[in-house]
């Protein structure tokens, strides 16, 4: 491998760690090898109460694949990916190679400055519609990366979705595995993790995110948590289901694409997001939302977006390269 392309993987990497994950987990570790990088998955950091199949780690997975895609482009490197090169080894979800030179556009250059700047927006957004065209943006960014994303704009279609939303939650809320699993990934403002949820990302104060992991972990609060989801649901000005043809480690590594490709275009166009996957976390639930966007396939993320009302959101903590880089 040149030192040139030594060095672009390696910033590859650095961009690849800001993906979105579920929990914060970071699922994810990375191979220098003689002329590749390599995506691992970190199953030491899954899921295994709310996603026991290593679904959405692998979507994260995903994601941060098509950030280190991005960043490759923006170095003037022709990125080439083969997913799950290797049947015997599950773990290797991608390799991607070099060829050629490559030259961006404005619109991957805006990508790859959305990646600094994208934050998993937990508060009200301004009450105002997404223009037409930038909705159409983000349907045309799940599509070149193989998914589809189906907004959800019928008045009854997003009631039946909260619904949905809140029902989920009262399932996984009743279950003390979910409320413990979710609280090993809360941190109060003051922890030094560099995984996991800080209070401070729901707008909580110290004396507030110190207490509340202990509450998740003890308590059934599913009624008030339902009620609230609801309300931030059918609140929000767009619901939006990401979904893929097929239900494979290789439609979830391409939806994981998409997601990134959808939440940095949002960015770039400053449309922030969220997740309210819960329903699709319930399998007897997940059908139902197939149901709801009449869309063939399987649903795989539930998105909330709209046009932020803060733009103080500070980020999340990460790991570091040296804690996820192999070799």
């Amino acid at each position: 491998m040149s030192e040139s392309t030594q060095s672009a993987f390696r910033l590859a990497v650095d961009h690849a760690i800001l993906a979105p994950s579920s929990h914060n987990s970071q699922p994810w570790l990375f191979s220098l090898e003689p002329t590749a990088l390599e995506l691992f998955a970190d199953r030491s950091r899954a899921l295994p109460v709310v996603d026991p199949d290593d679904r959405e780690l692998t979507m994260s997975c995903g994601a941060a694949l098509f950030h280190a895609k991005i960043a490759l482009r923006h170095l003037g490197h022709a990125p080439v990916v083969s997913l799950l090169p290797e049947q015997d080894n599950p773990d290797l979800l991608a390799r991607i190679t070099v060829s050629g030179p490559y030259s961006a556009d404005g619109d991957e250059h805006a990508l790859l400055r959305a990646i600094p700047e994208r934050r998993t927006y937990r508060h009200p957004f301004q009450d105002v519609p997404i223009l037409g065209q930038d909705m159409e943006s983000l349907v045309s960014a799940a599509t070149m990366e193989g998914a589809w994303l189906v907004l959800v704009s019928d008045d009854r279609a997003r009631t039946a979705l909260a619904k949905l939303i809140g029902e989920a939650d009262r399932v996984q809320t009743a279950n003390r595995h979910f409320r413990r699993e979710l609280a090993s990934w809360l941190h109060s403002n003051r922890s030094r993790s560099r995984d996991g949820i800080p209070g401070y990302s729901f707008g909580m104060g110290p004396i507030t995110s110190e207490v509340f992991p202990h509450v998740v972990r003890t308590f059934d609060t599913g009624t008030l948590r339902a009620a609230a989801d609801q309300e931030v649901a059918l609140g929000s000005p767009v619901l939006a289901v990401l979904g893929t043809e097929h239900d494979s480690p290789r439609d979830w590594m391409m939806c994981g694409e998409a997601l990134g490709h959808v939440l940095l275009q949002a960015c770039s166009m400053d449309i922030a997001a969220s997740f309210l996957n819960q329903p699709i976390e319930v399998p007897e639930l997940r059908t139902e939302v197939g149901g709801i966007v009449g869309q063939s396939g399987h649903p795989q993320l539930i998105l909330r977006m709209g046009y932020p009302t803060r733009r103080d959101i500070p980020p999340t903590p990460r790991r570091p390269v040296h804690d996820v880089l192999l070799r």
